[in-house]
């Protein structure tokens, strides 16, 4: 909570520093706070308020409102039982492209690389389907998007890991098996 406090204190100090008169001095200009922070003050307590009940948020430094990692514990689904570590980075560029988002948890997923890579319509900036990222979105979106990758929203028609897809379609059980493998490998800590 200390962490919003941190960020709102600055954003109040800007404030009162511009109506206090026209007098900048080179610390009042390197603090000046961006519109990504501005919005990020605003949503992070709306994200906190909203997070499914499977979620958590983590800042390493309380400072760094753009910089944080989402933790998915599946209570369902073929992945249930893993800790799922995603790191999400906003952009200065934030509302008008999407955050950077990268699983860091090693798993078996039709829509995430074992490298990390996820493939989510609302994540990227232009989208086929018209699902993709537009600057009305807010971050809980890509939370709530996120988690669903572990129940709902699984794509094996079209997906960013090939293999796993195919090895869904070829045999279910001996899928099953290998993701189970892999949250004991990878997703137990």
């Amino acid at each position: 909570m200390n962490r919003m406090i941190t960020l709102s204190k600055k954003l109040r100090k800007t404030s009162e520093e511009k109506k206090s008169g026209p007098t900048v001095t080179v610390t009042s200009v390197c603090k000046r706070v961006s519109v990504r922070d501005k919005l990020l003050v605003k949503e992070i307590p709306e994200l906190q308020s909203n997070l499914p009940s499977t979620c958590s948020i983590k800042f390493e430094d309380p400072h760094q409102l753009h910089n944080f990692d989402l933790i998915i514990s599946p209570d369902e689904g073929h992945w249930r039982g893993g800790k799922f570590r995603f790191n999400i980075r906003i952009t200065e560029e934030y509302n008008m492209v999407p955050p950077k988002v990268k699983c860091n948890t090693r798993l078996w997923h039709p829509n995430i690389s074992e490298e990390g890579e996820i493939c989510l319509s609302l994540l990227r900036e232009n989208s086929i389907d018209g699902l993709g990222w537009a600057p009305t979105r807010r971050l809980k979106d890509v939370v709530w998007g996120l988690n669903s990758l572990f129940t709902d929203l699984l794509n094996f028609d079209d997906p960013l890991n090939i293999e796993a897809a195919e090895h869904y379609q070829r045999d279910k059980d001996d899928f099953n098996s290998k993701v189970r493998d892999y949250v004991q490998l990878y997703a137990m800590r």
